[in-house]
Formats: C-alpha cells, sequence, structure tokens
C-alpha cells in the first residue's frame, strides 16, 4: 500500500519562498504568522538599486548613475552626454523616496535637475512609476502579498510584506 502525501497549497507557497531566495537578486527572510500568514522581509542592496534605477530610466545617454543610500530616502546622481555635443555632459540629479500606498510600493523622485534645470513632470511621473514596478518585481512580489513597510538606511532598502493564503 502506498503512502500518499499531501502538501496544502499554503505551504507548498511557503517552501517555495524559502526556496527563491536561493535564485533571487535580494535577501529574504520568511516568518509564519500565528493566524497563518507568512511575514517576508526582503533586502535590496545599493548595487541592486542602481541597476533597477538605471534600467527604468531607460536613457542611454546617462552614464556613471550613482546611488547614494541615505537614511529614510536615495541620492541619484550621474552624467547625461549631450546629443549634439557626446563630448560633453551634464549632471544629472535626484532624490527618490520610496514608500507604501494600498500595500504597494510608491516611488517619489523629487528635485530632478539636469545641470540645475528642473526636469519636465511627464518624466519625473513616468520613472515613478517605473522605478517602483521594478522594485516590486526584484523583491518577487506575489499576488497575495501586501507591502505592509518600506525602510531606506545607509546600507539596504528593506521592506515588510505580508503573505496570505
Amino acid at each position: 500500500m502506498k503512502t500518499k502525501y499531501r502538501i496544502p497549497s499554503f505551504s507548498l507557497a511557503v517552501i517555495l519562498l524559502l526556496i527563491v531566495p536561493l535564485t533571487a537578486a535580494c535577501e529574504r527572510q520568511v516568518t509564519r504568522n500565528s493566524d497563518g500568514s507568512v511575514t517576508v522581509q526582503t533586502s535590496i542592496t545599493q548595487q541592486e538599486l542602481q541597476s533597477t534605477i538605471q534600467e527604468a530610466i531607460a536613457d542611454p545617454l546617462i552614464t556613471e548613475l550613482n546611488v547614494t543610500l541615505q537614511s529614510g530616502y536615495i541620492l541619484v546622481e550621474g552624467q547625461r552626454q549631450r546629443l549634439n555635443e557626446p563630448s560633453k555632459s551634464d549632471t544629472l540629479t535626484f532624490r527618490l523616496d520610496l514608500g507604501v500606498s494600498g500595500g504597494h510600493l510608491t516611488a517619489s523622485v523629487s528635485n530632478a535637475q539636469l545641470d540645475g534645470v528642473p526636469l519636465e513632470q511627464t518624466r519625473v511621473s513616468h520613472w515613478n512609476e517605473v522605478i517602483s514596478n521594478r522594485l516590486e518585481k526584484i523583491a518577487n512580489r506575489k499576488p497575495n502579498a501586501t507591502l505592509q513597510s518600506v525602510t531606506v538606511t545607509p546600507d539596504a532598502v528593506a521592506m515588510t510584506w505580508q503573505v496570505t493564503k
């Protein structure tokens, strides 16, 4: 007689959450709660963040992009080659604040300037959307996960997620 082992779908999800960190870019800590849900803490390093922001900006003329993690916010600086004068470049700077709204990550770019001239709001709004979406993907957000908090420290960006059945 064969014995069948049935693994509940929630247990399978927890197992997958434990295996995924071995292949994903960010670090995770998983804690089971008394109500059956799981709290997942993810951490994104400065280097991962820098790559994500570079990809989100998607401007091939921006080089030497540097991300500096501060207490509570992220400072982004880079050089942008001039289109008609490739030997010259302008300095791009902006502040990036991360937050939580409705269980999702929000990104808010402020003080975005190119050599002291403010960037147009449509570009900044687009960056806000793309940066938050890409960071949620790095954190491997699941459909049944709700972002509880995000914290920026000089070492990393930490996110706490609540995962339910």
